[in-house]
Order: structure tokens, then sequence, then C-alpha cells
């Protein structure tokens, strides 16, 4: 059984189970520190593993990401703009500098 966010991509890759949350990319099952929507996404899956009908059967939950707006996260996530553009960078050089720095401390990740 699966949760996640990208309905397309895990239909695509035939599951047998999956429940889909139509948040955010990372936030598969609910919001951060939001117990209670997490506890109910994990129960969706588990009534879904107890209960599922067919193959490749998708569960989507309920939730919306906000209740104002619930589209509008799609408007701002990962959005690369010129008002943004120079701090990514930044932030992307920055990272590549940490990660040069840990493998030659030997403290890289490993596969």
């Amino acid at each position: 059984m699966v949760t996640g966010s990208a309905r397309d991509i895990v239909e695509e890759c035939g599951v047998a189970r999956f429940v889909f949350t139509d948040f955010p990319l990372g936030n598969p099952t609910g919001k951060p520190g939001d117990a209670a929507m997490q506890r109910a996404i994990v129960g969706t899956g588990l009534d879904l593993l107890e209960h599922a009908w067919m193959p490749r059967t998708t569960v989507q939950t309920p939730f919306v990401w906000d209740a104002d707006d619930n589209d509008g996260w799609r408007d701002h996530f990962m959005r690369v703009d010129d008002s943004n553009r120079a701090a990514l960078a930044a932030a992307g050089e920055a990272r590549r500098r940490d990660q040069a720095a840990a493998k030659a401390d030997g403290r890289a990740r490993t596969s």
C-alpha cells in the first residue's frame, strides 16, 4: 500500500493499493503537525489494505490543504521566477559546497 500525492505517477507504476492525498509533494500523510489528519490518512490506508476489492485500487482522502484556497498551493509550489531565482541559486550553491565538504571529510551519504 502506497500513500502519495503524485497520483498520475503512482498509478502509472501500477501499485496494488494507493491512498491519494491531493497535497504538495512531501506531505502524503497530511499536514506537518496535524496529528489527527495524519492518523486519519494512515487509517484510510489500513482500511484499504483490509477492504480493497481489486488490484490497482486508488482511494482519495477528503482532506484539503487550505480550506479557503485549496488550489492556491499549486501556484507557488516549486515556483522559480525572478523574485526568488537568485536566492534559490545561492541555496543550491551552498548545498553543493556542503556536499563537497562532507565528501572530503568522509561524511558523504552512500547508497
